[in-house]
């Protein structure tokens, strides 16, 4: 698994799920629970992990997209 983004902003991390599903691309969310337990502040981000396999397609489908994957 590779770290493709990185937000505090859950609608981002939303919208980038539903292009990379959409893309056949599976992916995992990180630091879920973390960001639950600061009492719901976003003060920590939230990650999104792909395989190292379709990391490549899945930056270009970010960056066509706009989205910018804070790293």
């Amino acid at each position: 698994m590779k770290e493709l983004l990185r937000t505090n902003d859950i609608t981002i991390i939303a919208f980038a799920k539903a292009l990379l599903q959409g893309e056949d691309i599976e992916v995992f969310e990180l630091d879920v629970n973390m960001s639950i337990l600061d009492g719901s502040l976003g003060i920590l981000p939230r990650r999104l992990m792909v395989r190292r396999e379709d990391h490549f397609i899945a930056t270009s489908v970010m960056k066509a997209n706009d989205i910018d994957l804070g790293l």
